[in-house]
């Protein structure tokens, strides 16, 4: 049976990765209004086969430090620590980066539903790391 501390960790780290494909929904979104609303004078972004594959491993990958949170091994934690923190770091710059280029909503969106429960599940982990 899983104990109650992992399970919290678990759902800790999806609350990113839920926050992660909602941030990419609003922004597609958002691109396609601008698309739309400038008549299609905007270039079209394009995306080829290896593109679509990177991106869904990317946002796939969110589910990783939770599976290694139910784990509950040392090992395990150390490397949904290392996961868990790689991803919230490269989303939450990759994320604020696309949110300057295309609207500051997009940047406060990033930081409310990706970076504040990854910085969360982040703590969570290194506490949870400490105590066992």
């Amino acid at each position: 049976m899983v104990e109650t501390k992992s399970v919290r960790l678990a759902l800790a780290w999806l609350a990113p990765a839920a926050g992660a494909a909602i941030f990419i929904t609003f922004q597609c979104f958002s691109y396609m209004n601008e698309y739309f609303r400038s008549g299609g004078t905007m270039p079209a972004i394009t995306f080829d086969s290896t593109m679509l594959w990177g991106a869904s491993i990317f946002y796939g990958a969110w589910v990783v430090p939770a599976l290694l949170a139910l784990a509950g091994r040392r090992a395990a934690d150390w490397a949904m620590l290392a996961c868990g923190g790689l991803l919230f770091a490269m989303n939450t710059l990759g994320g604020v980066f696309d949110g300057l280029r295309d609207g500051g909503h997009l940047v406060a969106l990033e930081l409310l539903a990706v970076t504040l429960p990854g910085a969360v599940a982040l703590i969570m982990s290194w506490r949870h790391i400490r105590s066992t």
